[in-house]
């Protein structure tokens, strides 16, 4: 370990040196070389980082460009909702032209455009909210505000102080209630009182009525227009968009759990483990993205579960007080089977791994349990995609089946996951002889020793010790070692190689000596990986029931359709024909 320890900390230092020698040339070389300007000229210099400069600004516009209409074309949408958003500040901007009937309307219409501007929201369920927030916090704002103008006319020259007090007693109380947790929903609305509020008390004594009145009717009109708009032209539903995003989740799981399986029977790893993986970042990565967007996506869901329930039935939802909260609970039971997808990515990824010899022996079972939770995982994606309940026949049978075949295989196999010879092996003191340990001994005098079997990975690593003492140079031992490995696994130049056994090299007795404790621990600790990723396999099989009953509770509360059998409609057809 110690051998490890400092070969480490020794490329850490010499990558930093790397990097200071590297910034040095460049700083040297640069454009702070004193004697390259002078024989480049003044003149040549400034105009070369001039066009430098407008070189790379074009180069960022140009990008942000392609950036922009990527994210268009990818979602037509968002192109659809700023032309919504362009058309209802058009309208709106009308009201600045009006003179009559009301002659101060074109004075106050910017309450109108920033109406607009803040209750538009993408989906309609963000629009209802925003909506009824702005019209409780502008309706109880502007009532209270009428009511305290009147009673300030009764305080004669104390008229200002108790407008002040009104407002600081006001503001107190309705910042202290938007903090409380139930009130989260209506923080908007909190907002909006306050601003009505001061505006309608700060606008004159005889200004009350006519701030007030004007304020409420152009809040209205921006409303109106933001409503018809966006319910009109292309609407865009957030339960829609939280239906979408359940199903993606399903199916991004299922790809990772694949993944892993295969990846881990093939015995395939990283060259080298992406930064973004390690610290937890969007990754290009399939494996890692799929799992990742399914834990990621609790706050997605949350937000579009408050815009959800404020929208009215609509296209397949057509049942008031619809069951969207179900859905984010179906998507929390397949984030609870997804934590142990990112498990097992992290057994692949972890420094310890069993020999590819010990894997075969379990590899058709682990790849079965592997397949058929995939195939649960798909199914339940595409029902929740059609709105479909599950057939009466059991889904998790044939997965269940499979985690007990594997279960089973390591129960007859689990001697080569320990190593049976150190089972009550540790040697005693020759001062304080155990009794018991004497008189088994003397029982089993005349008994043939038993035929025992430790580990398969034994046999492997006594080979690959054999392969190393070989190969070892008493002048220099890492090169000898590395060689070894290099030979059997081929070139480390590739993005995915052959895993090796941890640790990849070895301490050393002397001069051509193993240390035995340590392949002994680390061969048990290898082997105990593959039971690590075998029993994150097996729980995630048996946190797969939690998935289908918050499916079936989905579908009974949604009112999914039956399942349609496939012998009927194949009948019905024939009866048409």
């Amino acid at each position: 370990m110690a051998a490890n320890l400092g070969s480490l900390r020794q490329s850490f230092v010499e990558r930093g040196r790397e990097r200071l020698l590297s910034r040095k040339y460049n700083s040297d070389v640069g454009f702070n070389d004193s004697s390259y300007i002078v024989h480049e000229g003044c003149l040549h210099w400034l105009f070369r980082v001039t066009v430098d400069r407008i070189s790379r600004w074009w180069n960022n516009v140009t990008g942000i460009a392609f950036s922009a209409y990527e994210m268009g074309r990818s979602d037509p949408r968002k192109v659809v909702f700023a032309a919504k958003m362009g058309a209802a500040l058009s309208l709106v901007s009308v009201l600045i032209f009006f003179k009559e009937p009301l002659s101060y309307i074109s004075q106050y219409s910017i309450w109108a455009i920033l109406t607009v501007v803040v209750v538009f929201e993408f989906s309609i369920g963000a629009t209802l909210n925003k909506g009824f927030n702005r019209a409780l916090g502008t309706l109880s704002a502007g009532a209270l505000a009428l009511g305290i103008a009147e009673l300030s006319k009764m305080a004669g020259e104390m008229q200002e102080l108790f407008i002040v007090i009104s407002i600081f007693i006001a503001g107190f109380f309705a910042s202290y209630l938007k903090l409380y947790p139930a009130m989260k929903q209506y923080e908007y609305g909190f907002r909006v009182f306050l601003l009505t509020f001061c505006i309608v008390l700060v606008s004159g004594t005889s200004h009350f009525v006519e701030t007030a009145v004007s304020r409420l009717l152009l809040i209205a009109v921006g409303a109106v227009v933001c409503l018809l708009i966006n319910v009109c032209v292309y609407p865009i539903w957030a339960g829609e968009d939280l239906h979408k995003l359940v199903v993606k989740n399903f199916k991004g799981v299922a790809t990772s759990l694949e993944g892993c399986v295969n990846m881990y029977l093939q015995c395939v790893e990283y060259t080298r483990i992406p930064s973004k993986i390690l610290l937890y970042q969007a990754s290009d990565d399939p494996l890692y993205k799929g799992y990742r967007a399914a834990v990621e996506s609790t706050s997605q869901e949350e937000s579009l579960l408050g815009f959800a329930i404020w929208e009215p039935p609509h296209g397949r939802y057509k049942m008031f007080n619809y069951p969207w909260s179900e859905y984010v609970k179906v998507s929390g039971a397949l984030r609870h089977c997804a934590f142990m997808v990112m498990a097992m990515h992290g057994s692949i990824l972890s420094e310890i791994q069993a020999s590819s010899e010990l894997r075969q022996v379990f590899k058709d079972r682990i790849q079965r349990v592997g397949t058929e939770g995939a195939k649960v995982l798909r199914l339940l994606g595409e029902k929740v995609e059609k709105m479909e309940k599950l057939s009466p026949s059991d889904l998790l049978e044939e997965v269940h089946n499979a985690a007990e075949d594997l279960q089973m295989l390591i129960d007859q196999k689990s001697y080569l996951l320990v190593n049976a010879q150190s089972w009550e092996s540790q040697k005693r003191p020759e001062n304080h002889p155990d009794p018991e340990l004497l008189q088994e001994l003397k029982d089993n005098e005349h008994k043939p020793p038993p035929l025992m079997i430790n580990s398969l990975s034994e046999s492997v690593n006594f080979k690959s010790a054999q392969t190393l003492s070989r190969n070892y140079d008493p002048q220099n031992p890492n090169t000898s070692i590395n060689m070894s490995v290099s030979q059997q696994w081929g070139s480390a130049e590739d993005v995915l190689r052959h895993q090796t056994m941890w640790p990849s090299r070895l301490s050393l007795i002397g001069e051509n000596i193993l240390n035995e404790r340590e392949v002994r621990t680390y061969e048990s600790a290898s082997a105990l990986s593959l039971a690590t990723f075998t029993s994150l396999l097996i729980e995630f099989v048996a946190r797969l029931q939690n998935l289908v009953h918050s499916f079936e509770e989905l579908g009974d509360k949604a009112k999914f359709t039956d399942p349609i059998d496939s012998n009927e409609s194949k009948e019905v057809v024939g009866l048409l024909a």
